[in-house]
């Protein structure tokens, strides 16, 4: 094989297509070039445009997204990690509501079970200020639509509730519009905010301007007797409270325990789905007095009558058991009717039984004598020269009326009400007037008088009674026929009762028990006795307060009652003016037990300030002694005894 490279074949160059002719004109001969076309050269074709570099702005875009992402990833660590807590919480204060659950307040009835003080239920009505601002509900007039339609149906004046849906604090979340409304009011609220709801879903210039109004399940107190032993019960003030009497002595009782209630609200509704939490509110106990309801309607209807009658400022009955010291009736006139405070008179709102303090009268009298028997310095026939007039200290003491000298028994000093017979005996106390008023002092302590009386009530006085070493020349003669010291009715008729019970004073009591939420009743604390005077002393004063009643020449005919044997005492004492302290009128009252001989029954009644017709106690307190003492005896079924009366006589014959 040869080393010479092979002849390169020529390859021939691919035939240009021909120009057309239109386009290229030759010129004749070999060397022919392209005619010009007319109008001159040529044009040159433009550069070629150079676009710039996008990476600039794509870093720029690129810089833009990153700080915006960063912005929102710093946010959002913020929100969900820093103060993922307040947000949590006020997002959960925004959407939930919490609501108190009034506990139930328990009933009063009287020992019998009869109804005095009931609650029905209620509902406060309230508001979130926060869901009437114009934000919320996209119109600048919200708190006054919503207060236009509430007023007249709540009963309130417009610009009132309008303050209330506006308050100074605009982050203020709660207000209370009206307390103790019925369920027909809460009931008309409602409707109209359901109307208002619909009418807003279908036209959008409608706004429901009540849906941050809301209602409180609570519950309104009732007083089916109306006025009936209103002083007793007393009443609930707006803010759930008792007021006074029992209602507010026994508040802790009655009011129970609230309970609380939160769920979830959305524009003025619950979310039945978003759950709920609540503490169930516990009722309050079941109050059982010991007052009788029928005895205490005929006590309180005889001392209004006659304090009407009389044209008397104030007059009050009390009716006790006298074995068990339990209060049967506390009548009081005038008086008011817990339903309706808006009527009741300032002065009469009380229990003026117990807190009007003043000097008792005659009726005073028993417990001299009780002093006198017991200490035996006379017996209830002892002989007392009774003069027309008596000279001790720097007075002249007299009878209620002129009279020659009596030659009285101590049985008839107590008939015939004497101050001065009264005067003497006691004076026979002590070897010196000072040591007898020692002792007068010490009974008249024992008896109960310058203390409490243990009912415990709000407002009671314990009446005035200075020590013996302050008592004023005249009142250590007065304070023996019940002037000189003042007392309340319950003191008065404690008295009484403890006379009847054989000398042993029992601690008056207004509670029977108490009824709990399980149903157990609970009785009340047994009350205190006190020995005061023997059982002889007591028979023996029951003998001689007898013969006020029942002999012609008592002071207490009126309140005889047939086919029993009473015992019992008037008493007329000037009174003291509480709003001079000087003496003006007079206090009337008597008191006493039955049957004398085997007492069940104490009723004690005074009257401030008689101004038409007599003003005398067994003239005008004796007839309701004996009134309210009949009905007590018929409805306790109380028989007569059957025996005589001890007709002790009055007098003797020098």
């Amino acid at each position: 094989m040869s080393d010479r490279e092979p002849p390169r074949r020529r390859v021939p160059a691919p035939a240009r297509p021909p120009r057309p002719r239109e386009a290229v004109r030759r010129r004749p001969g070999p060397a022919a070039r392209p005619v010009r076309r007319p109008g001159g050269s040529r044009p040159m074709p433009p550069p070629p445009l150079r676009l710039g570099s996008p990476r600039p702005r794509l870093r720029l875009v690129a810089l833009a997204l990153t700080l915006v992402l960063l912005a929102f990833v710093v946010r959002l660590l913020q929100v969900q990690a820093v103060d993922a807590s307040a947000y949590a919480a006020r997002a959960e204060q925004n959407r939930y509501v919490v609501h108190t659950l009034a506990a139930e307040r328990g009933g009063i009835t009287d020992r019998n079970g009869v109804a005095l003080a009931i609650s029905e239920d209620a509902y406060d009505i309230t508001a979130d200020p926060t869901m009437f601002r114009a934000k919320q509900l996209k119109v600048d007039d919200g708190p006054e639509q919503a207060a236009t339609l509430l007023a007249p149906i709540l009963g309130q004046d417009r610009d009132k509730l309008v303050k209330k849906l506006r308050p100074a604090n605009p982050d203020s979340r709660y207000a209370r519009l009206a307390t103790r409304q019925t369920p027909q009011v809460w009931k008309q609220i409602k409707d109209l905010k359901t109307a208002l709801t619909k009418k807003s879903e279908t036209d959008r210039g409608t706004v429901n301007v009540l849906a941050g109004v809301f209602a409180d399940p609570s519950s309104q107190r009732v007083y089916p007797n109306g006025d009936l032993a209103a002083g007793i019960l007393g009443w609930v003030n707006a803010d759930g409270k008792g007021g006074g009497g029992v209602e507010q002595q026994l508040d802790k009782q009655l009011s129970g325990k609230d309970g609380k209630v939160r769920y979830a609200q959305s524009g003025g509704r619950e979310v039945p789905t978003a759950g709920s939490t609540e503490t169930p509110a516990v009722p309050g106990s079941d109050v059982e007095l010991t007052i009788d309801r029928d005895i205490q309607w005929a006590a309180q209807n005889a001392i209004s009558e006659q304090v009407k009658k009389s044209k008397a400022d104030r007059g009050y009955v009390v009716v006790q058991d006298t074995r068990t010291g339990q209060v049967l009736a506390m009548a009081n006139s005038p008086g008011f009717d817990p339903n309706d405070l808006s009527k009741a008179d300032g002065d009469a709102m009380g229990n003026a039984a117990l807190q009007d303090a003043y000097e008792p009268g005659s009726t005073a009298k028993v417990m001299s004598m009780a002093a006198v028997l017991e200490r035996n310095v006379a017996t209830p026939l002892t002989h007392v020269v009774v003069p027309n007039r008596l000279h001790r200290g720097d007075r002249l003491f007299q009878d209620d009326i002129d009279h020659a000298t009596w030659n009285l028994t101590l049985n008839g000093v107590l008939a015939k009400s004497s101050n001065i017979g009264t005067i003497l005996a006691t004076g026979e106390l002590g070897k010196t007037q000072p040591e007898a008023n020692k002792v007068l002092y010490s009974y008249l302590r024992k008896f109960g008088i310058g203390g409490y009386t243990g009912l415990d009530v709000p407002g009671e006085t314990r009446g005035i009674l200075a020590p013996p070493q302050k008592w004023s020349t005249s009142q250590q003669y007065t304070i023996p026929f019940g002037q000189g010291f003042s007392i309340n009715a319950m003191q008065a008729a404690s008295v009484y009762s403890t006379i009847a019970n054989g000398g042993v004073r029992v601690e008056p009591s207004l509670l029977r028990g108490t009824k709990g939420a399980d149903g157990r009743f609970t009785p009340a604390p047994k009350p205190e006795e006190t020995r005061v005077v023997g059982a002889k002393t007591a028979r023996e004063l029951a003998r001689m307060l007898e013969s006020v009643v029942d002999d012609e020449q008592g002071t207490g005919v009126k309140a005889r009652i047939p086919g029993y044997r009473v015992a019992g005492k008037t008493g007329t004492a000037n009174r003291v003016d509480p709003a001079t302290g000087r003496y003006r009128g007079y206090t009337s009252s008597f008191a006493g037990f039955a049957p004398a001989d085997k007492p069940r029954i104490t009723v004690y009644c005074a009257i401030q300030n008689a101004t038409v017709g007599s003003y005398f106690g067994g003239q005008i307190c004796g007839p309701i002694y004996k009134q309210v003492m009949e009905f007590a005896l018929k409805t306790l079924q109380v028989p007569p005894t059957g025996a005589k009366s001890a007709n002790l006589p009055v007098d003797y014959k020098p």
